[in-house]
């Protein structure tokens, strides 16, 4: 997928059928984006006004959704366990150069207490499933939206990663392209030893 992305930019290949999927959710991102700047300005651009609330601190928001292999996925039923919550769309380069890794930690730590669980912010659950296979995911991915997005804080930009400790508080929080370094340190110190 990559390479008809950089082929695209480019201009050599013609658009795929699969850009028709991500085009409306990819015009909305923006949208909210243009309004949250416009926003921001209207507000005089203060610091106070257009900076995004943090949740590191405080209690994951709960939510249940049903996965793509139909099971429920309640965020409440991994109490006990750490949560790597990424919130990811397939269109998202970045999003699909970390997803191996997480697949690699779920088989690492998942016997110390590591639940991984992926959230797709894609429009279209058959590109969603598509990818899930592709990457062999090993771990539960539901489908969210806007209203989801919006109970953390407002998902303008992807992936997005939260990592909830085992009492449901969110300890850290990585947004854009993240060292995947830092994100394994602090995932092996929210966990039990061996």
């Amino acid at each position: 997928m990559n390479a008809v992305i950089s082929q695209r930019i480019a201009g050599k290949a013609a658009p795929g059928p699969e850009e028709g999927h991500a085009r409306p959710f990819a015009l909305r991102r923006f949208a909210l984006t243009l309004l949250l700047v416009a926003a921001c300005l209207a507000a005089g651009g203060t610091h106070d006004a257009c900076a995004a609330t943090s949740l590191v601190h405080k209690r994951a928001p709960e939510f249940v959704r049903t996965d793509l292999d139909h099971k429920r996925l309640d965020l409440n039923a991994y109490r006990g366990k750490v949560v790597l919550l990424n919130f990811w769309a397939t269109w998202c380069a970045p999003c699909q150069v970390e997803m191996p890794s997480f697949v690699d930690w779920q088989n690492k730590y998942g016997s110390r207490g590591l639940q991984v669980i992926g959230i797709s912010l894609d429009d279209d659950p058959a590109l969603v499933r598509s990818l899930y296979g592709k990457l062999k995911l090993n771990y539960p991915v539901a489908m969210g939206d806007v209203k989801l997005g919006n109970l953390y804080g407002g998902v303008l930009g992807l992936p997005v990663t939260y990592l909830i400790d085992r009492h449901g508080m969110i300890q850290a929080e990585y947004q854009g392209e993240a060292d995947l370094g830092k994100i394994e340190m602090q995932l092996q110190l929210l966990l039990p030893s061996h």
